[in-house]
This record gives C-alpha cells, sequence and structure tokens, in this order.
C-alpha cells in the first residue's frame, strides 16, 4: 500500500522579517472532511503496515491485562465519618466510587457508578467526585469528549435523586461551603484556560451562578481549593514563575476574600492551614529549592513570613504534610526522593529509609490532623506500588497494600535496576539515567533498549514500577529514563537549565544519555529507541532532527512539534501561560531560537529512523494537526525506506482512550512496532 501524502496548500507565515513557509497549514481544519479523510488514510496505511503484528498485538493486550487484577479495589481513607473505597468490578471498564460508614464492616454505599454514566459512549472521564461536609450531598464531573471540559452534576445520597442542576464548561472541579448548599468551581475560556470561579447555589440554575474572580492576566489560570483543617476556602492564581493565593473561611461564603501575597514575578508559594496560622512552601528570598515559613492568619504578607524548614541549596523541598504533632516533609537530594519526619514536640529528625539504587516515594493520602499514622507510597523500577503507614511515635511500618502483579510470572528478584550517570558535551553536567532489566538479559550492541525521556515544567519521571512494562523486558528489552535538565530531577535549577533560552540542554542531554549507554555497551544505534509523549514528544522530535542515526526508531505520543506556530497562537488552549516555559516568540529573540529547534521546522530531506506518532483528534493539550503536518512533511522529505506510521484516536484526547483496559490497546501496539522494527517478530 502507498503510503499517504496531504496535498499541499502554500501558507506564508511572516514575522520579525522572517517568512516561513507551511504547506501543511490548512490541516489545522478540524471540520473540513479532506482532514478527516486524510487522518483516516494514515490510520488505514498504519493497519496495512501492522498487519503482520495484529496477533501478537493481540497477545500483548491479553498479557498486559492479564497482569491486572479485575476486581481491584482502592486503599480504603477514613474521612469526615465515612471509609473512602474506588473499586471494579470484573468485566468492566469503569470506576465505582463508594464509602461505608464508620466501619469497612459496615454496607457498601455505592456513590457514582461511572459504568451507568459511560453506557452509551466511546469515551467517557470522571473528572472528580466531592462529598459535601454533611455527606449528604455529592457533586461529580464528566467529559464524554476528552477535551477536558467538565459538565459538573449533583445527587442527593440519601435519596438518590440527582439535581436539575447541571454547571458546563467547567475544570470538573467543585468544593463545597460548609453550609452544604454552595459550591465553588472553575469555568474555562475559549483557550481552555482556567479562568474564572463562580460560586453556585443548589437547586438555581447555573445562569444565576455568581462570579467571584476573574484572572484577566491570560498568562495565569486558576484553581480552587480547601484546606486539610476544612476551615478555609482558597482561590490559587499560577503562572509558571508566579502564584497569587486569597481565601475565605469555609463557612462564610458571603466573606470578603484576603489576598496574602499580592503576585510578584518570580514569587511562587503554596498554602496549608494549621490551627491560627498559615504554613506555606515558598521560594522567597532567592530559596531556589524552596523553604518552608509560617505565619498568623490576620497578617500574612511576605514581610510577616517567618522560616520553620530553612533553604538548604542541595536539597529540593518537594512537599510536605502537618499534623498536630509532627512535620512531614518530601525531599529531593541528588535525584532520590526522601521522606523526612520531624517531632514537634522533641524536634528529633530522621528519615525514612530506602534501600533501591533508584526509586519513588510519596506522602500519600493523610485526611487526619490529630494522629501519628502517617500513609506514604513507594514503588521503584523492581517493585510494585505499595502504601504503608508509618507511626511516627512508634516507629514501626506496616504493609497496607502492594499492587498485585497476576499470572504468576512475576518475581520482583528476576529484574535488576541501575542508577548510572553520563557525561554531558559541556563537560561539566552529570546526567542521570535509571535502568530496569531482566537479570538474563545480557548487555551488548545486539541488546535492545528503549530510552524514555520528558524534560519539560520541572516535571520529573522518576523510576517507578509498570505492569505494562514487563512484556518488553521479558523479551530481553533494556528500559531506562534519562532524567534531563528542563525536569527537577537534580533540583530546581536542573529545571531552569532546560527551559526558555537553554532548552536545547534538554535535547542535547537525551543525546548525551544516549550516547552513553552505547559507549558502556548497553546496546547500539541499531537497537536503541525512544520515546517520549507531548513534550517529551517535542524531545524526540527534535533529537532525531539532531541525530537521526542514533536511534534505529522513536515513538512520539501526542508530540508538540509545531512549536513556533503554536505559540504565537493566542487562540490555541495553553499558549499564553506557556511563555514562561518556552518563550515568547513574538519576541525575536525567543522567535529566531524556536524555530531552531522546533520540529516541524527543521524537517530536512535526509534519512530518519523507523517512526510511530500517535494523537487523538479531540487532544485539548497538544492539537492533532502538529503531529498531523509533521508526519506530512516527513513523508514529503525523507530520503529512506523505513516505516512512517501515524495513528490518530478518532475519539479521544490527551490521555488517550479512557476505560480501564482500553488504553493497553495503544500500549501493545507501540511494543509491537518496537519488536517489529528490532526483528524480534
Amino acid at each position: 500500500m502507498k503510503a499517504p501524502q496531504a496535498k499541499k496548500i502554500e501558507k506564508i507565515l511572516e514575522i520579525h522579517g522572517d517568512r516561513r513557509t507551511d504547506n501543511y497549514f490548512w490541516l489545522n481544519e478540524r471540520e473540513n472532511p479532506e482532514v478527516i479523510q486524510y487522518l483516516e488514510e494514515e490510520n488505514a496505511y498504519e493497519e496495512v503496515m501492522m498487519k503482520d503484528t495484529e496477533a501478537f498485538q493481540e497477545e500483548l493486550f491479553e498479557e498486559m491485562k492479564a497482569r491486572y487484577k479485575k476486581d481491584d479495589e482502592s486503599l480504603p481513607y477514613f474521612f469526615n465519618g465515612y471509609w473512602y473505597i474506588v473499586r471494579y468490578e470484573e468485566g468492566k471498564e469503569y470506576p465505582i466510587f463508594c464509602r461505608k460508614h464508620k466501619s469497612l464492616d459496615n454496607e457498601e454505599e455505592i456513590i457514582v457508578d461511572v459504568n451507568v454514566l459511560a453506557e452509551g459512549e466511546t469515551y467517557f472521564e470522571v473528572g472528580s467526585v466531592a462529598v459535601s461536609p454533611n455527606n449528604e450531598l455529592v457533586s461529580f464531573s464528566s467529559d464524554n469528549v476528552s477535551r477536558r471540559i467538565y459538565t459538573i452534576n449533583f445527587k442527593n445520597l440519601v435519596t438518590g435523586e440527582v439535581f436539575a442542576d447541571q454547571i458546563l464548561n467547567t475544570t470538573g472541579k467543585a468544593v463545597w461551603a460548609n453550609d452544604n448548599e454552595h459550591v465553588f468551581y472553575i469555568r474555562k475560556d475559549e483557550s481552555l484556560r482556567a479562568f474564572q470561579v463562580y460560586r453556585h447555589k443548589l437547586g438555581t440554575d447555573a445562569s444565576e451562578d455568581i462570579l467571584i474572580f476573574h484572572e484577566e492576566d491570560d498568562t495565569f489560570d486558576v484553581n480552587v481549593f480547601k484546606t486539610k483543617s476544612m476551615e478555609y476556602i482558597f482561590i490559587a492564581s499560577s503562572s509558571t514563575i508566579s502564584d497569587e493565593h486569597r481565601f475565605i473561611p469555609s463557612n462564610n461564603v458571603f466573606a470578603e476574600w484576603k489576598i496574602i501575597q499580592p503576585r510578584i514575578d518570580d514569587l511562587e508559594y503554596s498554602v496549608e492551614h494549621y490551627e491560627d496560622e498559615f504554613y506555606i512552601i515558598t521560594n522567597a528570598d532567592d530559596a531556589t529549592n524552596f523553604k518552608i515559613v509560617k505565619t498568623k492568619i490576620d497578617n500574612c504578607g511576605m514581610e510577616n513570613w517567618t522560616d520553620v524548614i530553612p533553604h538548604r541549596a542541595e536539597v529540593l523541598l518537594e512537599g510536605f504534610e502537618i499534623f498536630r504533632d509532627y512535620l512531614v516533609l518530601e525531599e529531593r537530594e541528588e535525584g532520590l526522593l526522601q521522606i523526612k519526619i520531624i517531632d514537634e514536640k522533641t524536634q528529633e529528625s530522621y528519615y525514612l529509609p530506602f534501600s533501591d539504587p533508584t526509586y519513588t516515594t510519596y506522602i500519600g493520602i493523610n485526611m487526619e490532623f490529630d494522629t501519628e499514622v502517617l500513609r506514604y507510597g513507594y514503588t521503584s523500577l523492581t517493585q510494585p506500588s505499595s502504601t504503608y503507614e508509618y507511626n511516627m511515635k512508634e516507629k514501626t511500618t506496616q504493609l497496607l497494600k502492594q499492587q498485585e502483579v497476576l499470572g504468576g510470572k512475576f518475581h520482583a528478584e528476576n529484574y535488576v535496576s541501575e542508577r548510572i550517570w553520563a557525561e554531558s558535551r559541556d563537560g561539566e553536567t552529570r546526567i542521570p539515567i535509571s535502568l530496569v532489566y531482566h537479570k538474563d538479559t545480557q548487555k551488548s550492541a545486539d541488546t535492545p533498549l528503549l530510552l524514555y525521556g520528558y524534560g519539560s515544567y520541572g516535571h520529573t519521571v522518576d523510576a517507578s514500577f509498570s505492569n505494562v512494562r514487563l512484556s518488553i523486558l521479558d523479551r530481553g528489552f533494556i528500559y531506562a529514563i534519562a532524567h534531563i535538565r528542563g525536569g527537577e530531577y537534580l533540583g530546581r535549577e536542573w529545571y531552569e537549565d532546560g527551559k526558555m533560552l537553554f532548552k536545547k540542554n534538554t535535547f542535547f542531554d537525551f543525546i548525551d544519555a544516549g550516547k552513553h549507554l552505547i559507549k558502556e555497551n548497553y546496546t547500539s544505534s541499531n537497537h536503541m529507541y525512544a520515546m517520549g509523549g507531548s513534550a517529551g514528544g517535542l524531545l524526540v522530535g527534535a533529537v532525531v532532527n539532531y541525530e537521526p542515526k542514533l536511534f534505529n526508531g522513536i515513538v512520539a505520543q501526542v508530540p508538540f512539534v509545531d512549536v513556533v506556530t503554536t505559540m504565537l497562537d493566542e487562540t490555541i488552549p495553553l499558549t499564553t501561560g506557556e511563555y514562561d516555559e518556552w518563550g515568547n516568540p513574538n519576541d525575536k529573540e525567543y522567535y529566531e531560537y524556536m524555530k531552531d529547534y522546533s520540529p516541524y521546522d527543521n524537517v530536512e530531506a535526509k534519512d530518519y529512523p523507523h517512526m510511530l506518532i500517535t494523537t487523538g483528534l479531540h487532544d485539548s493539550q497538544v492539537q492533532y494537526w502538529e503531529p498531523a503536518k509533521w508526519t506530512a512533511k516527513m513523508r514529503e522529505l525523507k530520503t529512506d525506506d523505513n516505516l512512517l506510521l501515524f495513528k490518530t484516536d478518532m475519539s479521544s484526547g490527551h490521555g488517550g482512550a479512557s476505560g480501564r483496559f482500553e488504553s493497553l490497546k495503544e500500549d501493545a501496539l507501540e511494543y509491537a512496532f518496537l519488536l517489529k522494527i528490532n526483528d524480534n517478530l
């Protein structure tokens, strides 16, 4: 079958005296039948070219699915008189939200059964479920398009009645006031930016809702939340580099909103409440890796902030949890997360012990203040996700729940994890790499290796367990994560050195990590593969332009590849809020820098590796036309005979298919592609 080729319609884009020709600009016409036809032709081509793997894809899908417990349920947590549980039933794709009054031995009460709501839908996702303080009402939100635009509904948990109230075009989140009749929620603008907070009174039409706050700066978006104490409701306005918080008591929805600290460029902070004080994690006073301060509620401007946990240059402070007698910190040092316990009475402090060479740990759901028990999570590349309960007084640990891996074939001792360091091209920077492989896999030039990366927004891809990944580890692959600049693996400066006018460090780190793996004989270019999604798709897209022969193949999931055009279009979701990440191309310096690495703008007539590119027609984060244009341009210019496959999910968005197991089909396709081009099939 001949590969599809989109028609060319010349479009000249001009700014700063520079002219770019975009022959595939027209693919952004979502309603154009010719656009849909092209996407369907690409889907048909992908299907034909992967036809020989159909049985194998089904085998992979069933193998992945078989590892999951079909009737699994979450670890119950206790809050406001009830135990809350999310569970799945065998044969059903969606979760069931439940609770039990006071004791787990009591009768289950179903709050929301998503399987019922999703009947007849090709896509369905519940955004949030929130129970009122008096435990009698619930709000729940849903999206049946995959644009992350949610409709909020309400239900009486006593009678089962679903109210007529319905709120459209929201972020999905609803926060109950303590009067049990008002909720606060957020609306989105045309570009899908969260920009307005409204107050809704139960039993009234949404057209009567009161606008509480309008964020007029289009580089900021808003959030609304309740403190752990349930005593205050907050509105947070945030950009990439600045925050502003305002609050009212939860029991007085008509109170005047007070600002903690007005926004200042480069001042970030977030807030939690304890007794008559606010605890704040912030980068104030040049605390690059953040510190914790506290302040009285009545006088909470930053001139009144006093240090609780001072800034430390070598430790990134990622979060904290307050208890009556304890303060628990989530810290990152030399890339590894740690949990620190501080006894507020004795001021004794210590860290929980972890032994894997690379791992993830995190503070879990801890709704209670007056307790000596901390819930935390732990996972590594070889250890399934586990939730522990730690008694901070007795210093004892109890395993509450560990992710089950069914099928009888998984044994943690059969897998090996490592953390190694690669030298970057600047001769000064060392790039951490986490790896996992089966103990029988030999490192050699013939060993296939999948290198994963992200490297944007300060988001850190930590080493965690994956049920799905076992399918390639058991077939001889090494899996590696490059902890490149642009994430925060080695602290805030690691992020700052991989954004804006330092963005190329992200791509070069990934390349240098790959070259190090080859140098150390883990693999070779003939058997090394790259994978990244969204901004990680930008990563692998840029990398194949810089070093097209370094990898035998890449998988680019919902990739952000048309950087310049997107960042110049303020009507596209998220654009203006991204200026502090990528830069504003209306400024010539940023335009030229961005254009120099943008994958779409730098496609050339040369050989490229095998490529599988995926997108969702309704993607709200990275519009489908970015990978569509990228594919079309590569089809036109590439000089090789390698596979170039482009698949559009016509019913989903950025997160892929909905449902518990449906998304495994996407994983099966990706793994079948990798094994096919590695000649394992």
